[in-house]
């Protein structure tokens, strides 16, 4: 049976080598290969942001009755990166190199820490706690993949 960290864990590493693609295509001025990296990136992302807190966030908080802990902090962070996937979306669109080269480096920043606390604490907790529906809600975030 996979657990949550096993599903979930791998999709940042996707998500991570998107995003070093596209940055690379951006600081080149390749704009046709940006753009269609980044539609790949960011629709990874979102696609993980809903199976987190669609599916997994619910059924951790129902369990531990916390709704004001790590799952909220998480959803803010995706809060704060959607934001910036928006700006990356309109640096690429008119083209502006630098702007998206200093938003790239903000996001890398943000996604790095963000994953660490998934992959060290939230993931690790989730799997503990969600031990016995694990088979239920990862079949859910898999049929939702």
């Amino acid at each position: 049976m996979m657990t949550i960290s096993e599903l979930l864990t791998p999709q940042h590493k996707h998500c991570d080598d998107l995003f070093a693609a596209t940055e690379a295509a951006a600081a080149k001025g390749e704009w046709v290969a940006a753009s269609a990296g980044f539609d790949g990136f960011r629709a990874a992302m979102l696609r993980h942001f809903a199976l987190e807190e669609e599916i997994m966030f619910p059924a951790f908080e129902a369990r531990t009755g916390m709704t004001q802990g790590p799952t909220a902090v998480m959803r803010s962070e995706h809060r704060q990166m959607t934001g910036l996937l928006d700006q990356l979306a309109h640096a690429l669109a008119v083209k502006e190199g630098d702007a998206f080269l200093g938003e790239a480096d903000t996001l890398l920043t943000i996604m790095q820490q963000h994953n660490i606390k998934e992959e060290q604490m939230l993931y690790r907790m989730a799997d503990q706690v969600l031990a016995t529906v694990m088979e239920e809600v990862v079949g859910r975030m898999r049929a939702m993949a």
